[in-house]
């Protein structure tokens, strides 16, 4: 009988620390499988608004989790600005007065571009994978497709701008289908749901995404992926202040 104890608490422990894992490696596939090592990618954004609608083009360039270079190519009034990340420090150029400025952590949370996207979202500051803890809450069905519903939440001292994320997962392909962001309260604030799967660059991805706030669900936020490319393994040196102003 004793044996027979052992065995079960000995294979209950070893299934929990298995979860646990799993929860971490779910996540960390996910992020891979959308963001790549190294990776381009060309997008077209629509600001959508009751009364009116607005679109922007861009460029994206991002290697590992250290760097990225978002490039604005339209419209004409906004063409050439650019946005850097290297580590943990951020800076957008400006030709229009000719100036580089240095984001503060402070700004991460206030609207990219005057989208419903954050500046976290878009140049990722933080990390779903290094700064947040994750747990598996169940199984649920997305767009027909078997999903991990998942919990995120940040770790002590990580520089976050959520106080609760929800991700919902795709478990055959490891698809980002669904995510909730939640702020310290526990309010939600914004969901994005991913959809329109196709090839591109080599993978199976959703190509398009929509940011939705919780407090204005009447306006939106579009991206759509033109086109992507991964491996592209652009130098260090790609990613600096320098190129910042000279991108094109």
């Amino acid at each position: 009988m004793k044996y027979f104890l052992t065995t079960g608490f000995i294979f209950c422990l070893f299934a929990y620390q298995a979860n646990a894992q799993t929860a971490l490696e779910i996540i960390k596939k996910a992020d891979e499988k959308m963001q790549g090592e190294n990776g381009y990618a060309e997008m077209v954004m629509k600001i959508v608004r009751p009364d009116w609608t607005r679109e922007i083009t861009m460029k994206s360039w991002n290697k590992n989790q250290d760097y990225s270079l978002i490039l604005i190519t339209g419209p004409a009034r906004d063409k050439g600005t650019a946005f850097l990340k290297r580590g943990k420090e951020m800076w957008n150029w400006q030709p229009s007065i000719d100036r580089v400025i240095k984001m503060p952590p402070s700004m991460m949370m206030q609207s990219w571009m005057g989208s419903d996207f954050t500046n976290d979202d878009l140049v990722r500051q933080s990390s779903i994978v290094t700064d947040y803890t994750h747990k598996l809450l169940g199984d649920t069905t997305m767009l027909n497709r078997k999903c991990w519903k998942m919990e995120l939440t940040p770790k002590e001292d990580a520089p976050v701008v959520w106080g609760k994320i929800e991700a919902y997962i795709d478990q055959k392909d490891y698809l980002q289908l669904l995510i909730k962001y939640y702020d310290e309260d526990e309010y939600l604030v914004n969901t994005m749901v991913l959809s329109d799967i196709k090839e591109l660059g080599g993978r199976t991805l959703p190509t398009h995404m929509e940011m939705i706030p919780a407090e204005n669900p009447d306006q939106k936020t579009v991206i759509d992926y033109v086109s992507r490319t991964f491996d592209t393994n652009q130098p260090d040196d790609f990613f600096s202040i320098q190129n910042l102003k000279r991108i094109r």
